[in-house]
């Protein structure tokens, strides 16, 4: 069966982009959530890029320049290769150092954890070098490079990511159905209620995700909230009031907490920055 690419374009006199999306073989769905493949160049290298607080983890395989990324607009950038992201409690702002090239493989944090064999509580709020964390995916890097096209890089990600999976520990089951619990209520389950079902204490529970999650459930609970807010913003077409109710806000007041806290502004000021490639330009 043929791949199903979806690509986004832009060319200019300022610069050229391309962004590639693609659906991972469905055995892996459970851990990968997409591939992304990446190319820039011109005049828009260097510009930030906000990425605000999501419950998927990237995985950034690099060919192309360095990645710059800071924890504000005006702070100290690190430079990075390629890198995993855990889950953050804030914002982080992203450019690329030069020309770009790289596949971005979108982890759910179970799959993250169960790829690199890592407590993610070791990520969470950082970004950290592939060599630092699974070493052994170094090599998949150069590999990448040769394909000449996405589709055949997809395809390798596919078959590299399957065998690795299939000897790797899975999550625990309390961690596990609990993760599912929150995913399919787009984190309005109420933690008590979850952890009632499971039989387990709150402390239980919470040290268990930063374990395997990175972040206590309440935390992964709003931003699975604020992620689902962002998506309907940036879709149009409804009121922030609306917004609110639907993603299981008490009141806007209390969606507006929590946009200061993981995007540093109000959803109104948020709307018009939200970009096509999954960053915001500042």
């Amino acid at each position: 069966m043929a791949r199903r690419l979806r690509a986004i374009r832009h060319e200019s006199d300022s610069g050229t982009w391309e962004l590639v999306r693609s659906l991972p073989a469905p055995g892996l769905r459970r851990h990968v959530v997409e591939y992304e493949g990446y190319v820039e160049r011109g005049a828009t290298e260097g510009l930030l890029r906000q990425q605000v607080p999501t419950t998927v983890v990237p995985l950034i395989l690099n060919f192309g320049s360095s990645w710059a990324a800071a924890d504000e607009p005006g702070g100290r950038r690190e430079l990075h290769d390629s890198f995993v992201a855990g889950l953050h409690e804030h914002s982080t702002y992203v450019a690329a150092s030069g020309p770009a090239s790289c596949v971005q493989v979108n982890l759910t944090p179970l799959g993250a954890h169960t790829l690199l064999g890592a407590p993610m509580s070791e990520l969470a709020n950082r970004i950290v070098s592939v060599d630092a964390v699974a070493s052994t995916l170094a090599p998949l890097v150069d590999r990448l490079e040769e394909r000449d096209s996405w589709e055949t890089r997809f395809e390798l990600l596919d078959d590299f990511l399957a065998r690795r999976l299939a000897n790797a520990r899975e999550p625990t089951d309390d961690v596990a159905w609990a993760w599912a619990a929150l995913e399919r209520t787009d984190g309005r389950a109420p933690i008590g209620w979850i952890c009632d079902r499971l039989g387990r204490s709150r402390r239980h529970l919470a040290a268990r995700f930063r374990d395997e999650i990175g972040l206590p459930p309440k935390t992964v609970a709003r931003i699975m909230r604020f992620d689902r807010a962002v998506a309907r913003i940036g879709g149009g077409g409804t009121t922030l009031a609306e917004v609110a109710f639907e993603c299981g806000y008490f009141d806007q007041a209390h969606m507006n907490r929590d946009f200061r806290q993981f995007a540093g502004m109000s959803p109104a000021a948020f709307a018009p920055r939200i970009a096509p490639t999954a960053g915001v330009v500042v």
